[in-house]
């Protein structure tokens, strides 16, 4: 892979703070069944909208997407869950681990200026 350190644009540490808030509210979805996430998603799609650093763009999108099929993958496994118990609350928090690795795996590339 080509290196993929960017230059970022003059972006103020108020951006860079907006950032690393939405990724923290990502990570702690867990300690707040999902509402930090549904914040931080809403606060995504905002700030996207008026973005122009190719960075940041990426980094709103990557999350966004870490929260659908994130949301997808927990409706499709609800009745596994419901129906089998145990192996269902296993898949559910494989799920929520993936989740997890996607947040902090985001969060470090965008700490170091590259894209997710």
């Amino acid at each position: 892979m080509a290196n993929d350190v960017v230059d970022v644009e003059m972006k103020t540490s108020t951006d860079r703070l907006v950032m690393h808030v939405l990724y923290g509210l990502h990570t702690l979805a867990w300690f707040s069944a999902g509402t930090f996430a549904v914040v931080a998603l809403i606060i995504n799609y905002l700030r996207r909208a008026d973005e122009s650093a190719t960075l940041y763009v990426d980094h709103h999108t990557y999350m966004i997407a870490t929260f659908w099929w994130t949301l997808v993958w927990l409706v499709l496994l609800s009745p596994l869950w419901l129906l089998f118990g145990i192996p269902g609350a296993m898949a559910y928090t494989i799920v929520w681990l993936w989740y997890l690795y996607r947040c902090l795996k985001g969060w470090m590339r965008f700490n170091n200026n590259r894209f997710p």
